[in-house]
C-alpha cells in the first residue's frame, strides 16, 4: 500500500451514481492517474491518496485508490484554483483572485477562523462574507463526511445526501446509530445502513439490527408502494429476506417492538396487521374528522337548491343532466360530498354552480395538491385556487401548517380538486384546518393513479359507502367530439382507443424499435407538433409535454430528457450553464423539483414588492431563469411565480422536465402530449397509467410505438393493492354515531 501526496489537475471521468472517478494528478513535474470511488475534487486541490499501483492494458500505470485525505493547498495558485472551483458559494474566478491577492498564504485560515476579515475585500460587504464562510465550512464538513461514509462503501450520491443532513455531526451520529440513516435520510435503504453497522461490529443477530429492519420494512412499504400497514406474515417475510436470520429471531423482535409501542399490532377481518403508529393515527383521525364534518351540516331542502340551479342554468344558458343536478343538490344537502368522474363529465361546471349557490354562506375556498392543478382550477373556474400547502399556510421555519385545529380556515365551503393525488398525511392536515360546520367538497377522478404517498384516500372514501358520493358518467355534448375524452372512457372500459381518424385529436405513429420511437418523440415535440399547432419556439416547451411510463431505457424519462434538451435548448457560447453530474443545467431549461424541500426559501412578485416563504415540493415544475457563474447558483421560476435559488450542493433535487413520468404529470394538463408506447415492465404498462397519461392532453395526443403495446396496456387492468384500512374505519365511525343507513347518493 502506497501513499502519495499530489495536486489534482482535473477529473477525466466521474460516475455520479457510485462515485467512481478517474483523476489526473501532478506529482512534482509528472502527471499521473488515480482511480477509485472518490469524493469530488476541484482542479488545484491537494490530496493524499492511498492505494496500489497497477498497469492498465489501455491507460497505463494508475493508482487504484482505497483511501484519500484532502490537504489544504499551500501554493497561491493552488489556493486560488480551489476557491474558484465552484465548491464555495459566492466565490468565482475573479473574486478568488482578489481574496488570494489580499490574504496570500493565510487565505484559508482567514476564511476558516476569521471570516469577518473578508469584509476588507471590495464587494464582500453585507452578508456576502458570511455566506462564503458558511459555504466553506459546509464544504469542509461534507468532504470529511464523504470520506468517512465512502470508507464504508456508501455511494457518492447517498454520501452527499447524508452529509447534507447531518453536517459536521455525520461521523459521530452514525457511529452511535448507523440504522438511523434508513429512517431519517431519504433514499438510504436498510442494506446501506446495515453494511455500515456490520462493519462497525454490530452482530448480525443483534436485536437492535432486527428491530431496525422491521421498522424500515414498514416505512419502505409506505414510501415505495403506498401501504399504510403490512400483514404480519408479509412483514416477517420481507424483513427476513434482507436479514437472512431464523424466523424466531424476527418474531421475537416484532413482539418487543409491539410491546414497547414502537409498532402497533392489530387483528381485523382475520388478518394480523402491523402499523407504524403515525399511519394508524392518521387514518383514525381522518375517519373521525370526516364524520364530524358530515354530521355538522344539517341536510337542507332540495326544493330550494333546485330553484337556485334553475336560475344558474338560465343565466349561463346551460342544462345540467340529472346526475349533475344530483351532485349539486347533494353538495347543498351534506357537510361532505365526493364528486368523481372522468374527463368531459362536467365536474368544473358543477363546481362553478356550487360556488355560485354557496356564495351567501361564507367564503368558498378552492385548493388542489399541486401548483399545476391549482392553476388549472383557477383557469377553469375564474376563482383563485391555491395549493393545499399554501392554503394551509405552510411555514418553512416550523415545518408545519399554520392553519390547523387551533387556527382553522374561515370559510363556508372548501373545495379540493384532483383528490386522487392526496395522500394520507396531507388529507389529515387539510381536515384539521376545516372546522365542523364548513362544507367540504372532494373532487377527483377515481380511475387515475393513486397518490405517490402512502394511502388510498379517495378510493377508500368511495369504497366505504359512508360519505355521500356522486359518480359522473355522461360525457357532455361539447366533449363528445374530442377523441381524447372518448378514448379515455374507452380505455377505462377495456376497449382499444380510436386513433388516426381524420380531423380528430388522437393519433398513433408506428415505430419499430425503442431508438426509433425516441427519435420520433423528439421530432414530434420539437418541430412537427409546434408547426401543426402554430406555436412559437417559446410556446412549444410549455404547450407540448412528452410523458413516459418508465424512468430508464431508451424511451425512459432520463434518456428522453437528454435528447429533448439537446434539441430544444442546445449549448451556446453565450448561454450560461451549471454542470452537475451528467446534466448541464442551462439558462431556459425546463426543470422539476424531485423531493420535498421544506426549508428552501422562495420569493414571488406581488403588487407591492415580494411575497416570501419557504418550501418547494416534489413535482413542482419551472424554468431556469438565472445562472450566476460567480455564485455557482441557479434561479428557478416555478409555474406559480415563485423564484428559488439553488446552489451547487442543492442541484441533486432538480432534474430536467422536458419529459415527465406519468406519475409526476398527475394534476397537470397540456395542450399536446406525446407518449411512447414501447415494451417495458408490466407494472408500468397498466390501464390506469395509460388512462392517466391520455387525460393529461387537452387538444392533442400522439402515441408512438407499437399497436400491440397499446393493446397490452388496455388489457392490463392490474392494480397493485394498497394495504389500507380507511374504508373500514369510516364504516366503524359511521356505526358508532348511529348512522347505520347509508346517506342518499353514497352508493354507486
Amino acid at each position: 500500500m502506497e501513499r502519495v501526496e499530489v495536486t489534482v489537475v482535473g477529473t477525466v471521468y466521474r460516475n455520479e451514481e457510485n462515485g467512481y472517478s478517474v483523476l489526473t494528478v501532478r506529482d512534482g513535474h509528472r502527471e499521473r492517474t488515480v482511480v477509485g470511488i472518490l469524493p469530488k475534487f476541484a482542479p488545484g486541490e491537494q490530496a493524499a491518496f492511498t492505494g496500489e499501483w497497477t498497469e492498465h492494458p489501455k491507460y497505463g500505470r494508475q493508482l487504484n485508490a482505497t483511501g484519500c485525505e484532502p490537504l489544504k493547498p499551500t501554493t497561491l495558485l493552488g489556493i486560488e484554483r480551489y476557491l474558484a472551483s465552484g465548491f464555495i458559494s459566492g466565490i468565482g474566478p475573479k473574486m478568488a483572485r482578489k481574496i488570494v491577492s489580499y490574504f496570500g498564504e493565510e487565505t484559508l485560515t482567514v476564511i476558516s477562523e476569521h471570516p469577518e476579515e473578508l469584509r476588507k475585500i471590495p464587494g464582500l460587504g453585507g452578508k456576502k462574507w458570511q455566506k462564503i464562510a458558511k459555504s466553506y465550512h459546509e464544504q469542509v464538513d461534507e468532504r470529511e463526511a464523504l470520506i468517512f461514509l465512502q470508507s464504508y462503501g456508501v455511494p457518492a450520491e447517498l454520501s452527499v445526501r447524508i452529509s447534507k443532513k447531518y453536517g459536521a455531526r455525520t461521523a459521530d451520529l452514525i457511529r452511535s446509530n448507523p440504522y438511523r440513516l434508513c429512517e431519517e435520510v431519504e433514499g438510504v435503504g436498510f442494506l446501506t445502513a446495515d453494511r455500515i453497522g456490520i462493519t462497525m461490529g454490530i452482530a448480525p443477530e443483534s436485536e437492535y439490527r432486527v428491530q431496525s429492519a422491521l421498522k424500515y420494512t414498514l416505512l419502505d412499504a409506505a414510501v415505495s408502494l403506498g401501504h399504510v400497514y403490512l400483514p404480519r406474515e408479509e412483514l416477517l417475510d420481507r424483513a427476513g429476506y434482507m436479514l437472512k436470520l431464523p424466523r424466531e429471531l424476527l418474531e421475537h423482535g416484532l413482539t418487543r417492538l409491539v410491546v414497547s409501542r414502537q409498532l402497533l399490532g392489530q387483528t381485523a377481518g382475520g388478518e394480523e396487521r402491523v402499523w407504524l403508529p403515525a399511519y394508524d393515527q392518521a387514518e383514525r383521525e381522518i375517519s373521525r374528522r370526516l364524520m364530524e364534518l358530515l354530521t355538522a351540516v344539517p341536510p337542507s331542502e332540495a326544493e330550494g337548491a333546485n330553484l337556485a340551479i334553475d336560475r344558474f342554468e338560465k343565466r349561463h344558458s346551460i342544462a345540467f343532466s340529472a346526475r349533475q343536478r344530483e351532485a349539486i343538490t347533494e353538495a347543498m344537502g351534506h357537510g361532505v360530498l365526493v364528486i368523481t368522474g372522468g374527463p368531459g363529465t362536467g365536474k368544473t361546471t358543477i363546481i362553478n354552480c356550487i360556488i355560485s349557490l354557496l356564495a351567501g354562506e361564507g367564503e368558498v375556498l378552492l385548493c388542489a395538491p399541486t401548483g399545476r392543478a391549482a392553476k388549472r382550477m383557477t383557469e377553469a373556474t375564474g376563482y383563485e385556487s391555491k395549493t393545499i400547502h399554501r392554503l394551509l399556510e405552510y411555514s418553512g421555519e416550523t415545518r408545519d401548517f399554520q392553519r390547523n385545529g387551533d387556527n382553522p380556515l374561515e370559510a363556508g365551503c372548501v373545495i379540493v380538486d384532483e383528490a386522487s393525488m392526496i395522500d394520507l398525511m396531507l388529507m389529515r392536515s387539510l381536515l384539521r384546518a376545516v372546522k365542523p360546520g364548513t362544507r367540504l367538497l372532494i373532487v377527483g377522478d377515481a380511475d387515475q393513479l393513486p397518490s405517490v404517498g402512502a394511502g388510498n384516500v379517495l378510493g377508500d372514501i368511495l369504497a366505504s359507502g359512508v360519505i355521500p358520493a356522486v359518480r359522473l358518467t355522461d360525457i357532455f355534448r361539447q366533449s363528445e367530439h374530442s377523441r381524447i375524452v372518448v378514448n379515455a372512457h374507452r380505455i377505462n372500459h377495456g376497449d382499444m382507443p380510436l386513433l388516426n381518424e381524420k380531423g380528430t385529436d388522437s393519433f398513433f405513429e408506428r415505430a419499430d424499435g425503442v431508438v426509433s420511437a425516441a427519435e420520433k418523440c423528439v421530432s414530434l415535440a420539437t418541430s412537427r407538433l409546434p408547426g401543426f399547432l402554430h406555436l412559437t419556439d417559446g410556446e412549444r416547451v410549455r404547450a407540448i409535454q412528452v410523458l413516459s411510463p418508465a424512468r430508464k431505457g431508451e424511451c425512459g424519462v432520463i434518456r428522453l430528457n437528454q435528447l429533448l434538451q439537446a434539441a430544444l435548448n442546445p449549448p451556446a457560447e453565450d448561454k450560461p450553464f451549471l454542470a452537475y453530474g451528467d446534466t448541464d443545467f442551462r439558462l431556459g431549461d425546463k426543470v422539476m423539483q424531485t423531493v420535498n424541500d421544506y426549508e428552501l426559501s422562495w420569493r414571488r412578485p406581488v403588487r407591492r414588492g415580494w411575497e416570501t416563504g419557504a418550501g418547494v415540493f416534489n413535482g413542482d415544475v419551472g424554468f431556469v431563469t438565472g445562472v450566476d457563474g460567480e455564485e455557482h447558483s441557479l434561479t428557478v421560476t416555478f409555474e406559480d411565480g415563485r423564484e428559488a435559488e439553488y446552489g451547487t450542493r442543492m442541484l441533486d433535487s432538480l432534474e430536467l422536465a422536458y419529459c415527465l413520468s406519468v406519475h409526476k404529470s398527475q394534476g397537470s394538463e397540456f395542450r399536446a402530449v406525446v407518449l411512447p408506447v414501447v415494451q417495458g415492465p408490466r407494472l408500468l404498462q397498466t390501464r390506469n397509467l395509460f388512462y392517466t397519461a391520455l387525460t393529461r392532453a387537452r387538444e392533442l395526443v400522439v402515441l408512438v410505438g407499437q399497436e400491440e403495446i397499446i393493446r397490452q396496456m388496455v388489457e392490463n387492468d392490474y392494480i397493485l393493492r394498497r394495504y389500507t384500512a380507511l374504508t373500514e374505519r369510516l364504516q366503524t365511525a359511521s356505526r358508532m354515531i348511529g348512522a347505520e343507513e347509508v346517506p342518499d347518493g353514497a352508493a354507486f
